[in-house]
């Protein structure tokens, strides 16, 4: 009876020592609690994942991102993408609603943000900016009756900008009337059916639409002139750099240019 006792003894002992052995090879290897490390333990700092570059646009920009026949292209991505290939990286363009790519860059979700953030000593708080890559500026545009052609005259006015933009906090300067959405072409698409009375955005999208056949009209002279640049997480030195080497090579060997000119018809790294 003892031995038998103690034979059951030790193959319980047996049992548990095997459990205890399976729930410790469970745990995550490395040690961190389950949380998934960023940037990938087998790649590069300078990118969140191995191999590739995780650059956000908001896809409602046009013609700097849009989707056309269910696929993400523009000006923007096509530099995106490109700077991918330069760099050995698989792209992936992701969207998200323009006001939150900024927070996403200095969070981590994102590599950079390719979606015409102007340079403005805010935004350098929380991320770093590669040198700009295109110039424009803010315009006034109104349905074809309208009469405001300044800041001074949206006193009284309904304004209608893009969430988050320097054209948001420009007309707040003058008006608290402002409705706000999350992508420029959709309050100019607003402004054309009779709603508000002004929308203020980059003036070469509003071009771009009125030549798209948008029934609305540029009013007043140019408000800004505006650099705009690829927005990096502080401190990123290596992919700053990097992308810095990339844009300079697309203007020597032309890449640049034929890129602007498909999408403006001309090099909007210059003065128009």
């Amino acid at each position: 009876m003892k031995k038998k006792i103690s034979g059951l003894a030790v193959m319980m002992l047996s049992m548990s020592l095997l459990v205890v052995g399976c729930g410790q090879s469970a745990a995550p290897a490395g040690g961190n609690g389950g949380q998934a490390s960023t940037p990938a333990a087998s790649g590069s700092s300078m990118t969140k994942e191995a191999g590739q570059f995780i650059y956000a646009a908001s896809g409602e920009y046009q013609p700097f991102s849009y989707f056309k026949d269910g696929q993400l292209t523009g000006f923007d991505i096509e530099i995106g993408d490109e700077i991918a290939k330069r760099l050995g990286l698989e792209p992936k363009p992701v969207t998200s609603p323009f006001s939150g790519i900024i927070a996403g860059v200095k969070e981590g979700r994102y590599d950079a943000a390719i979606a015409s953030h102007a340079i403005t000593d805010e935004r350098r708080e929380q991320v770093d900016f590669a040198d700009p890559y295109y110039l424009s500026g803010g315009q006034l545009f109104t349905r074809p009756d309208g009469d405001i052609s300044t800041l001074e005259g949206l006193k009284g006015k309904e304004v209608a900008v893009a969430l988050g933009t320097t054209h948001e906090k420009m007309a707040r300067e003058y008006t608290d009337n402002i409705k706000t959405y999350d992508s420029d072409v959709t309050a100019m698409r607003a402004l054309e059916q009779g709603k508000h009375d002004v929308v203020i955005t980059d003036s070469v999208v509003g071009e771009i639409a009125i030549q798209q056949g948008l029934k609305i009209k540029k009013s007043g002279a140019a408000l800004t002139e505006v650099q705009h640049g690829i927005a990096v997480r502080k401190g990123n030195e290596e992919l700053l750099n990097k992308i810095n080497e990339v844009l300079k090579q697309m203007h020597e060997d032309g890449t640049y240019l034929k890129l602007s000119e498909k999408y403006f018809q001309r090099d909007i790294s210059k003065k128009d």
